[in-house]
């Protein structure tokens, strides 16, 4: 079947279909193909550049670093969207199909779409960037039970991990360049390692007693646990269901009885539910205000200091550290 044909009726296969037939028919596109680009040679790709496709923005903005001018990076979920609600569109069914390479996060980050890129690896390399991080060092909080945290980038040294998977998977399927990617990774990660250092001096800079970061959603685990500094949320680590009275209740208290002075809305999060923090504080008698929006599940807009890994991490360390200390 004609991989053109099944596009023109994605819209009606949309409006009428399951999550579950939605990922068949995908899969049927990948293999119907005539001429798929993710069953390309080393050989085929010698003449132009390989086709990556990213689920969120630091996967694509790592896969553009270390793959250079051999690589078009493209990520399907740009700045604001939240990877745990995220739905496949018929334009990213396209950019699925015609990828020489797939790169996710892997972690339940993106809900069901997780099982279908491990479907879609039989037609074309599906890579989890998380998958050779050493279990030992991923956190699996008693709410996710079963599940390890998905939000593993903001651990700098965590995230290494996920420079290094990626220029072995590029190496793998264009391995006459896989030198320059392996070059281009190690200078990446000594990048890294500069902002891993930054962000735990400036962490320092705030008070023992003043370390504690009230986010809208459980995203924040990794940064507390290897920066030293405590993390509350309002949602767990999915957003799937919203934040109820009891959590706002639970944050206030919190908030009142150790006399904050800051919490943090997010980016990818609508901003109602720390706002009604802010609020029901009000009402206790003690004024709390939103000292940023940070950046957790998605960069900033493409183009500005934040559209970058490195810039969003330093946006949100420097916007902690100065609401705080």
């Amino acid at each position: 079947m004609n991989a053109a044909i099944i596009v023109n009726f994605m819209p009606l296969i949309l409006r009428h279909s399951s999550r579950l037939a939605l990922v068949a028919f995908i899969l049927m596109l990948a293999g119907c193909s005539p001429k798929s680009p993710g069953s390309a040679t080393p050989s085929d790709l010698g003449a132009r550049k390989i086709k990556a496709v990213c689920t969120i923005g630091m996967i694509a903005d790592i896969v553009q670093i270390v793959g250079g001018d051999r690589v078009t990076s493209e990520g399907l979920m740009g700045a604001g969207v939240d990877p745990h609600l995220y739905k496949a569109s018929e334009g990213d069914v396209r950019k699925l199909a015609e990828a020489d390479i797939i790169f996710y996060n892997g972690l339940n980050l993106e809900g069901k779409m997780g099982d279908l890129f491990v479907r879609m690896s039989s037609t074309r390399p599906t890579v989890a960037v998380t998958e050779h991080i050493d279990p030992k060092l991923l956190r699996e909080p008693p709410e996710f039970a079963g599940h390890y945290d998905p939000h593993v980038w903001f651990d700098v040294t965590l995230w290494i991990s996920a420079v290094q998977r990626v220029a072995e998977a590029l190496a793998k399927l264009d391995p006459t360049h896989a030198s320059d990617y392996s070059q281009r990774a190690a200078a990446y990660a000594e990048e890294l390692k500069q902002l891993d250092q930054f962000v735990a001096g400036r962490v320092a800079e705030i008070p023992k007693e003043r370390r504690v970061l009230v986010t809208a959603h459980d995203a924040f685990g990794y940064f507390g646990q290897h920066y030293d500094i405590e993390v509350v949320a309002l949602q767990g680590i999915s957003t799937a269901s919203e934040a109820g009275v009891g959590d706002v209740k639970r944050i206030v208290d919190i908030v009142v009885s150790r006399k904050l002075k800051a919490i943090f809305a997010e980016s990818s999060v609508p901003q109602r539910t720390i706002e009604a923090v802010v609020e029901a504080a009000r009402s206790h008698g003690h004024t709390v205000t939103i000292g940023g929006s940070l950046f957790s599940d998605a960069m900033g807009d493409p183009g500005t200091p934040e559209g970058n890994y490195i810039g969003m991490i330093r946006h949100n360390v420097n916007t902690i550290t100065d609401a705080l200390k």
